[in-house]
């Protein structure tokens, strides 16, 4: 009996050991685990870190300083009116004419468009910017305008013509569709002899 209740003694012992020491890992395991779940603590100041005493201070380098920037808005403002100008538009001399008016003149014009050797030698091209003058000298420049509605073309002279009265220019396709005149054909011009400056 006494060694049942010995041994019942020493079971029970176990047990009511086990239990606190159960206990205590439980209780363990959920201290640490709110441990891993708070977020670490970190000190309220933080000192600077003290300087190497092994260091020469006359020997390190002047400590550098961030470039100061301005805002970008402020600099522009500050800026000149003038100094944000293109040079160009700050010094600005009147261009010369690339070419002067030699002579003037008023007539009627014509256009034709058939491809044909002209007077110059070249072949005619209604899509050039090219006419014909009974006596003004070849390759000439000259400016014609169209009086009806005030648009005006330079065109080359390569071909001698027309020889209808009271015409002076025949104009390719291409000049008379320029200024406006290839639905009536014929049209009152102005126009204008250039030569280079």
């Amino acid at each position: 009996m006494r060694a049942c209740l010995r041994t019942l003694l020493t079971v029970s012992g176990v047990a009511v050991a086990a239990v606190p020491a159960g206990a205590w890992a439980l209780n363990n395991t959920e201290e640490t685990g709110r441990a891993a779940a708070a977020p670490p603590a970190t000190p309220a100041t933080s000192r600077p870190l003290a300087k190497d005493p092994t260091k020469d201070p006359a020997k390190d380098p002047a400590p550098r300083r961030p470039a100061a920037t301005a805002e970008p808005s402020k600099t522009r403002e500050a800026e000149p009116r003038e100094s944000r100008e293109p040079a160009a538009a700050q010094d600005s001399k009147p261009r010369k004419p690339k070419y002067r008016v030699v002579d003037t003149g008023a007539c009627q014009a014509s256009y034709y468009w058939e491809p044909q050797p002209t007077a110059s030698g070249e072949r005619f091209d209604p899509d050039a910017l090219t006419a014909a003058h009974k006596t003004l000298p070849m390759h000439s420049k000259v400016k014609v305008t169209n009086k009806n509605n005030g648009k005006s073309v330079v065109v080359r002279i390569n071909d001698r013509g027309p020889y209808v009265g009271g015409r002076c220019l025949d104009l390719s396709k291409a000049a008379m569709a320029s200024v406006g005149g290839t639905g009536s054909g014929v049209i009152p011009v102005r126009y204008q002899v250039l030569a280079k400056s």
